[in-house]
């Protein structure tokens, strides 16, 4: 190419002008965060002890700009003072009218019909559903004034865990090994064994009835202590991550077949019942009369499962109090929500899953917002201003249901 034809090339070039023009993208809403005005109140059922935060995260909320009240005594159960809670930050309050007041009631046991009454219209109510202890009275009261019912057990976490559930069950594995220790001992007048073994003496033999996680945090306990531990369920997948889990040689697993079972009762010194609740909230009863008849005297059975019917024909529910009652010379504790034995540990643990989803609750503009954003979160709810939302709920009590995912849909 010449030089001339070169220049007239470069100053075409030079003279071309090229625009660029971006793409239009909408840019994502920012929300913003909400203060909330929470309260907690005391809780007045006697077998429960712990309460939803704990000074020190009631002190990093209200440091976030939430208004937190406590009823006064509110902790004392769980050996929180409520002046731990007025140094967090929070406001003691004696009236229990004056703690439903705020917008969202955080509890551990169900409000009682009276609390309701205190509760504002379109409030928001966290706590435990316990089926077991609600009449269809008690959704009518909710329902009545609009307000917003979530049951914190049904939280979901990203991997579709249930966060609250997993806590309790792992302090309750933990608990009753300490329990049965206490009653094998001769102090309540039990067999006198130590729970595990020692040189030259056979060690106790411990059944465990189910394969979650309270079986697993009890067969830990009990194999730590050197005790034979037996697991049954039906379930082989759970038996064989248990086996994984706990890398133990010597532990014992078997699906729940009446004949083995049956013989592993007869020697056995500690039974724990940790069967989960079927679709209809109802353990299934897998140990008979008989097979009680047939136990070790002074022999213990915890059972676990007692919070949802039991899984032994002979149980009945206990209390704190009055923990324990012998039927053939076997020494029955079944006493339902077990953490609340060790109500400041269970309070910790509940803390620590409580602050993060209120922090997410505020981050996301509120409850109603939180719900549609949300998808574990909103498990938990079973009203909705005014509506049932849980299907079980809604036919066990002969109540009108309308679908969550509905209303979310009507949203947008």
């Amino acid at each position: 190419m010449s030089n001339e034809k070169l220049q007239i090339e470069i100053r075409r070039l030079t003279q071309t002008t090229v625009f660029y023009h971006p793409a239009e993208s909408p840019l994502p809403i920012q929300q913003r965060s909400q203060n909330l005005f929470i309260g907690l109140p005391k809780e007045t059922s006697m077998r429960e002890n712990r309460i939803a935060l704990t000074p020190e995260s009631v002190k990093q909320l209200v440091i976030n700009g939430h208004e937190i009240w406590v009823e006064s005594g509110a902790g004392l159960p769980a050996k929180y003072s409520d002046m731990e809670y007025n140094e967090a930050g929070a406001k003691i309050v004696y009236d229990p009218k004056e703690v439903f007041s705020a917008d969202i009631i955080l509890k551990i046991a169900p409000p009682t019909l009276e609390e309701i009454n205190f509760m504002k219209y379109r409030s928001t109510l966290i706590s435990a559903l316990q089926l077991a202890n609600l009449s269809a009275s008690y959704f009518k009261a909710i329902n009545s004034k609009r307000i917003t019912a979530i049951a914190f057990e049904f939280f979901q976490d990203k991997v579709g865990g249930l966060p609250f559930v997993r806590a309790m069950s792992e302090i309750a594995g933990s608990t009753v090994m300490l329990i049965a220790a206490e009653y094998l001992s001769s102090v309540h007048d039990g067999s006198g064994l130590i729970l595990g073994g020692i040189t030259g003496v056979p060690p106790t033999n411990v059944v465990i009835l189910g394969a979650g996680t309270v079986a697993e945090y009890a067969a830990r306990a009990a194999i730590g202590l050197g005790a034979n531990v037996k697991v049954f369920d039906n379930h082989l997948y759970k038996l064989r991550r248990l086996k994984h889990s706990l890398n133990y040689p010597n532990l014992f697993t078997c699906p729940l077949d009446s004949y083995t079972l049956q013989d592993a009762l007869k020697t056995a010194h500690v039974v724990i019942g940790a069967i989960r609740a079927e679709n209809n909230g109802r353990t299934p009863c897998v140990v008979s009369e008989e097979m009680v008849s047939q136990m070790q005297s002074d022999s213990v059975i915890i059972d676990v499962s007692i919070d949802n019917g039991g899984c032994f024909e002979t149980s009945h529910l206990t209390t704190h109090e009055h923990p324990i009652f012998k039927l053939y010379d076997v020494i029955h504790y079944c006493v339902p929500n077990i953490p609340s034995r060790v109500a400041r540990t269970a309070t910790a643990a509940i803390s620590n899953i409580f602050m993060p989803t209120i922090r997410r609750i505020a981050e996301n503009g509120g409850v109603d917002d939180m719900i549609f954003a949300s998808r574990g979160f909103a498990r938990g709810v079973y009203t909705y201003k005014g509506e049932v939302t849980n299907e079980s709920i809604g036919k066990r009590y002969g109540l009108k249901f309308k679908d969550l995912e509905l209303i979310v849909a009507a949203r947008f």
